[in-house]
């Protein structure tokens, strides 16, 4: 199982490195936006849709539009600040769990959020692939989801003790989340003290800021397949189960990070 795992991890990585390196813009467009539409698409059976044409249907309205957003200017800013709203609500809901039931058990809501996050995490990633060195900052922020959850993965197995949130997500720990903060923080602090002109104060800030609200990423979809009775989004990834299993940490990430970066 962790071989599968590991293996499957290091293809992700040169998928999303050659993606991000060796793509024109229009090509890292479609190339993220198709590997969301499966995120999408996973996304959808936490809707209770037993169609399968319905489910392809909520992809085409995903798709319909990241589409007229690409072909069309000035919409990033706003939408990423609106996802951000979206976002603070979210982890708001996370933090009085199990209350707000009659929230996430509503299948046109959760639908709706499901395309602001969604559309919201491709127009990030656009966002801060058409500003100066960002394909670097796509890096920076590949690196510190990965490092939080590979560090959060190996620290839980070996010192996981006391449970995060016992009733979202059994298998998490502080010592867990503890290990992935630390990884996480120690080479993305690095990387900025070292290649940018951030501040200490404002680079701790932004890292820690985004590992946390990586956290709540992962405790959303949690969240949503403790409703509905899934033990993962899909099992399309090896060793990691769905999309939307790996890639929930950058959707909630994304927003935040071009945010910062936008101000």
């Amino acid at each position: 199982m962790l071989l599968r795992r590991v293996i499957t991890a290091l293809c992700l990585a040169a998928f999303a490195l050659a993606a991000i390196f060796l793509l024109p813009t229009w090509g890292f467009a479609v190339t993220f936006g198709v590997a969301a539409g499966a995120g999408v698409y996973e996304w959808s059976g936490f809707l209770r849709v037993p169609n399968k044409a319905l489910r392809i249907g909520y992809v085409a309205i995903y798709a319909a539009l990241i589409g007229l957003i690409f072909v069309s200017e000035g919409l990033y800013r706003p939408i990423i600040q609106t996802v951000g709203v979206v976002w603070l609500g979210v982890i708001v809901l996370v933090l009085v769990y199990p209350r707000g039931r009659s929230l996430y058990t509503r299948s046109w809501l959760i639908g709706l959020v499901g395309q602001l996050l969604m559309v919201g995490a491709w127009c990030s990633l656009m966002a801060i692939r058409e500003m100066p060195s960002g394909q670097y900052w796509l890096l920076w922020l590949l690196v510190l989801t990965t490092a939080t959850d590979v560090g959060a993965f190996f620290s839980g197995r070996a010192l996981g003790r006391r449970k995060l949130a016992p009733s979202l997500s059994p298998g998490k720990t502080w010592e867990g989340a503890f290990g992935g903060l630390l990884l996480a923080s120690s080479m993305c602090l690095t990387a900025l003290f070292v290649f940018s002109e951030w501040s200490i104060f404002a680079a701790l800030i932004l890292t820690i800021g985004l590992i946390v609200v990586a956290v709540f990423g992962d405790l959303f979809e949690s969240l949503l397949k403790r409703a509905t009775g899934l033990k993962d989004s899909g099992g399309l990834l090896p060793g990691h189960g769905g999309v939307l299993d790996r890639i929930d940490s950058i959707i909630a990430v994304s927003p935040l990070l071009a945010w910062a970066l936008l101000t």
